[in-house]
Order: structure tokens, then sequence, then C-alpha cells
């Protein structure tokens, strides 16, 4: 007799890619609050600190729970370099958005697979496979059609945009080399404490006293936007990576309407064609991360 075969979770994939999906739209959702803040005089370093207290407010009860003992781990270094990175790139990508159109600056953070991919063979040691590298290629050819002579995108916006997504690389590589040895609890609470202390001094020093509307949207921006990692965990929990991993793509569709609508964003021909390069690329890769995990 031949043996059964194991049918995919159709169910776990649709509710995955939902997952996925309401992860995106709260990505843009975040793009808009940037947009904004900024806009009401809202200091950069006041709207890091709001997202970093508020994704150490996100595992605080389990943290209640478990005791100081989610806090012991033996790579403490490892777990500075991840929040380090965290706030070096969080700090750039919000900033990119203060100068850049709402679809450019999230087309250019998508280039973090690329670098990723670059760096993961030397530092990790992992096999890359020609798919990731065609992907990679392409997604380098992207940027620089974007960003071509003449092109009329911000260079100090672009710059932070491209320099977020290499930190994000940071993020990627010493997420999966702590993993391996410390549960994500751990990971969690120290990425926390680690950013809400090391961008606190520059919200001091930056502090505005905002007005009610402000508070208000500072308060979001903490208690709604670290929802983002809830979600794309859940998303993987229960849906395979290859079926859904591609809806977080989603985001583009959602911002550059929103750009559209609300402040009138139109890229260029150019830019069109660059972010479609990069997308391919980036989607690429995707897929086959995921189907070789």
């Amino acid at each position: 007799m031949r043996p059964e075969t194991r049918r995919p979770d159709r169910s776990g994939n649709l509710k995955g890619a939902a997952l996925m999906s309401a992860a995106a739209v709260l990505f843009a959702a975040e793009v808009l609050m940037i947009r904004w803040m900024t806009a009401r005089g809202i200091p950069i370093e006041v709207q890091l600190f709001a997202r970093a207290l508020g994704q150490l407010l996100w595992v605080s009860p389990r943290i209640a729970t478990s005791g100081l003992a989610v806090f012991r781990t033996k790579r403490l270094p490892m777990h500075l370099l991840r929040g380090m990175s965290s706030l070096i790139c969080w700090g750039l990508y919000y900033y990119s958005f203060t100068r850049l159109d709402m679809a450019t600056g999230t087309v250019l953070s998508f280039t973090n697979v690329m670098f990723t991919t670059l760096l993961a063979a030397p530092i990790l040691g992992e096999r890359v496979d020609r798919w990731r590298w065609f992907g990679t290629i392409a997604g380098l050819l992207g940027v620089a059609v974007m960003l071509r002579p003449g092109a009329e995108v911000d260079a100090l916006g672009a710059a932070a945009a491209i320099a977020a997504a290499i930190a994000w690389c940071g993020i990627t590589l010493s997420s999966r080399s702590l993993t391996r040895t410390d549960s994500t609890l751990t990971v969690l609470a120290w990425v926390g404490v680690f950013t809400s202390l090391g961008v606190l001094p520059l919200a001091v020093a930056a502090w505005v006293p905002p007005g009610l509307f402000e508070l208000g949207l500072l308060l979001v921006v903490a208690t709604v936007m670290p929802g983002i990692i809830f979600l794309v965990t859940e998303a993987l929990r229960h849906g395979e990576a290859s079926a859904i991993a591609p809806f977080q793509y989603l985001r583009l569709v959602v911002v550059t309407a929103a750009g559209w609508i609300l402040f009138n964003e139109v890229p260029d021909l150019f830019g069109w064609i660059g972010a479609a390069i990069i997308l391919s690329g980036a989607l690429v890769i995707t897929v086959a991360e995921a189907r070789r995990r």
C-alpha cells in the first residue's frame, strides 16, 4: 500500500495569511502614525521611546509571572547587539519617513532581506542557494533604478532607509543566533530593556510638552504597534511559512494607497519600476527562505 501523504492544513494557512495581512496593515498604520506625529511636532526620539517602552510593556505580564528568571542568559553581549540593532534600525526607519514619500520608504525597507542574504553566509555559515542570490541581485538592481542619477528622491532619506535595512540584518542575524540558546521571551525582554534605556536620554533631551491629542498618538504607538511582532509570530505558528510569508508585502499596497489618498504622493515611472523589481526580489528570497526551513 502507498503511504498516506500529509495534506497541508489549509485552514491554518488561511488563518496565518489573515494574521500576516493584519500585521501588514498595522505596519502601514505605523508609517501613518510617524507622519502624523512628526507633523504634530513630536520629536523622533520621543516617538521611539514610546515604541520601545510599549514593547517592554507587552512582555511585562509574562515577566511578572516568570520573575527575574526570564532575564537569565549567558549571552548578554549578543542581547546588547540585538537591542542596539533594533534601536538603530527603528530610529533610521522612523527618520526616513520624515523625508521620503511613504511608498518609497516602504519599498526601500524591503531591501533588508537582500542584505540579510549577503551576510548570512559569512556570519552564520548558512548556505545561500541560487534563488536567494537571484532575488538579492534583482533587489539591488531595483534600488539602483529607484535612486538613479536625477531621481527626485531625497538622498538623506534614502540613505537612512537603506541603513535601517542593513541594521535590520543585525536584528535578524542576532535573533537567529540567540534563539539557538535562549527563549523567545528572554530575547524580547532584553530587547525592551536595551531599547528603552538606549533611547531614554535622547527622548529626555528632545522632550517638548505634548498636548492631549499628541499624548493619544504616543499611547497608540506604545500599546498597539508592538502587536506587529505578536501578529507575525502567531501567523507563523498557524500557517506554513512558504504560504503566508508573501502576505507581509501587502503593506506596500496599503501604504501606497494611503500616501496617494491622504498626501497626494505618487512615485514616478522609474520609481514604480524600481519598486516592482525590489518587491519581486524580496518575494523570491522570502519564498526560497520559507521553503528552505
